[in-house]
């Protein structure tokens, strides 16, 4: 596999393979812990840790490793393996209603990235996990909404109000997560160095 970096084709070293993997890896834990708390489900809306990975992958392996990273997970997972929220998994998933977040995974790891990219302060590693969780939410509740009046069985009265009630309970714990995500990312940035 081959990217270019500050103009040079540069092929992805070992170490970077591995901390790409960790962190599809990381999503794929994170997308099943309803598995053990089924609670935590609202509206259909499973409630993971995945955004807290997924911003994760960007704040410490900078735009463009974030990004294959989550794209690993998220290929993976329409390839069939079960890895997405409740051990889903198969091309068919893009039909979810609840698709979208994960493709905001990985613009979300891109955005996040090269805001720190930009500037490696303790600021902005917190205010790029809060745009990443933005990011999240905003595109991935809009293609729930659309999905919900376009293909999929909405349930009676389903309104554009109800989508974004439906995300107001996992709201909080990602918010005080991305949080904990940047001050967590702007630490270990200086122990990894892959990504910068």
């Amino acid at each position: 596999m081959t990217s270019n970096i500050s103009g040079t084709k540069a092929k992805l070293t070992t170490l970077e393979i591995v901390y790409c993997g960790m962190f599809a890896t990381l999503m794929m834990i994170g997308a099943n812990i309803t598995s053990f708390a089924p609670f935590l489900v609202v509206g259909g809306v499973p409630i993971t840790l995945q955004p807290l990975f997924a911003i994760l992958a960007g704040l410490v392996l900078g735009s463009r490793l974030g990004a294959i990273s989550i794209s690993v997970y998220t290929l993976v997972g329409l390839a069939g393996a079960p890895v997405f929220a409740q051990f889903s998994g198969g091309f068919s998933s893009i039909l979810s209603p609840t698709f979208g977040f994960i493709i905001t995974f990985i613009l979300a790891a891109y955005v996040v990235g090269k805001m720190v990219e930009y500037r490696r302060t303790k600021k902005m590693y917190i205010a790029a996990a809060l745009v990443g969780i933005a990011i999240n939410y905003l595109l991935g509740t809009n293609w729930m909404y659309f999905a919900y009046k376009l293909w999929a069985a909405a349930p009676e009265g389903f309104t554009y109000k109800m989508a974004w009630l439906w995300m107001i309970p996992p709201m909080p714990k990602d918010i005080i997560l991305a949080v904990f995500a940047g001050i967590f990312g702007f630490r270990l940035q200086k122990i990894v160095k892959v990504g910068h």
